[in-house]
């Protein structure tokens, strides 16, 4: 009986499986349901996932037909797909999301003897604006103002905070300022010279 049991069930299961005929879309409702109603959790860590190069706009618009190889990819990087048997054609993707890839971008260049002949892709140089507001000069200064280190050490600043530094009695002043005349107060020498020419 227990055989016969287990060997129906199995049988119901298989030819189960066999004789629903379910489509892609209703697949796709009922196996994502359980994974995007966990991404709604606020426990569940959702990791950010970032593939590819960058691709930026304003790379994109410095290319320019005829360049070679070398200044491309010192403008844009070093492409994601060099295919051996494809030389002339170089491949960027970028993909960014949380918990799975939700912005996808690509860029496809295309060179003959060395030099760039076409750009394809969901990127295209833009024309150059003219007029007010363009870029005179691409080159971008970004100046530092040169650091200051303080002239206490932290166990001085901790100190004065806590009130208990030198400073506030004077001691240590008057003490460098002595030290200071001494140094360069001129030497007094009376005594006469040992060797005589």
């Amino acid at each position: 009986m227990r055989k016969l049991l287990i060997s129906v069930a199995l049988s119901a299961s298989l030819s189960a499986c066999s004789s629903v005929d379910i489509d892609k879309d209703t697949w796709d409702l009922f196996g994502n349901t359980i994974p995007k109603s966990l991404e709604k959790l606020p426990f569940i860590h959702r990791p950010q996932i970032i593939q590819g190069n960058y691709i930026a706009q304003d790379n994109v618009n410095q290319l320019r037909p005829g360049m070679h190889k070398k200044q491309v990819q010192l403008i844009m990087g070093t492409a994601l797909i060099q295919d051996v048997f494809h030389d002339n054609r170089w491949d960027y993707y970028y993909g960014m999301g949380i918990g799975h890839i939700e912005l996808e971008k690509r860029l496809t260049l295309y060179f003959e003897n060395d030099r760039l002949i076409r750009i394809a892709g969901d990127y295209q140089p833009l024309p150059p604006i003219r007029g007010e507001g363009a870029v005179k000069d691409p080159k971008t200064i970004i100046t530092v103002p040169d650091w200051q280190p303080s002239d206490k050490t932290l166990f001085e600043e901790a100190m004065s905070m806590a009130g208990l530094s030198r400073e506030e009695t004077g001691v240590e002043e008057q003490a460098i300022e002595a030290d200071a005349r001494e140094e360069t107060a001129p030497e007094t020498n009376n005594a006469e010279p040992l060797f005589q020419h």
